[in-house]
């Protein structure tokens, strides 16, 4: 089993340069957008401030992929995220609000753009299902400790 083991770790390793030389070559990546205009105006992208970089990169972290899983728009390197990552910067360019890029990202994409969704219709049951799971256990350890007390 030793022996096993003494050859599955240096496999793995070669397995791991390989795969990371592989991304890192752009014509293999699957994350890379078709056009290099679009990865340049986002990474070139020219705030009138420091304040205004600062608020859209905070207000870029604070959402979600939408193609990702919980990555948020700077981590991932999806091209609907550089899409989007210009979209944020171009509207905080212009002057508009935290919540008015919320608000616009919400109206495109829908709550998943969230990491903490709103309490409405639609999100109720992702709210509400921990807490009635929990309550649910908590019957049945009830249940199931009463039960062995009786049968003592």
């Amino acid at each position: 089993m030793k022996r096993f083991f003494n050859l599955l770790v240096p496999l793995l390793c070669l397995c791991s340069v390989f795969s990371v030389n592989a991304s890192l070559d752009s014509s293999n990546s699957l994350f890379v957008a078709a056009d290099k205009a679009t990865i340049e105006s986002v990474e070139l992208f020219k705030f009138d401030s420091s304040e205004q970089q600062q608020q859209a990169i905070a207000l870029a972290k604070s959402l979600r992929c939408p193609q990702c899983q919980n990555q948020n728009l700077i981590e991932s390197n999806s091209p609907i995220a550089k899409d989007l990552r210009l979209e944020v910067y171009q509207q905080i360019k212009v002057g508009k609000t935290d919540e008015e890029v919320v608000s616009f990202m919400t109206h495109r994409f829908g709550d998943f753009v969230l990491y903490e969704p709103p309490l409405n219709a639609k999100t109720y049951v992702l709210w509400l299902l921990p807490l009635l799971l929990l309550i649910g256990f908590g019957i049945m350890a009830v249940k199931s400790v009463k039960k062995n007390v009786n049968s003592l």
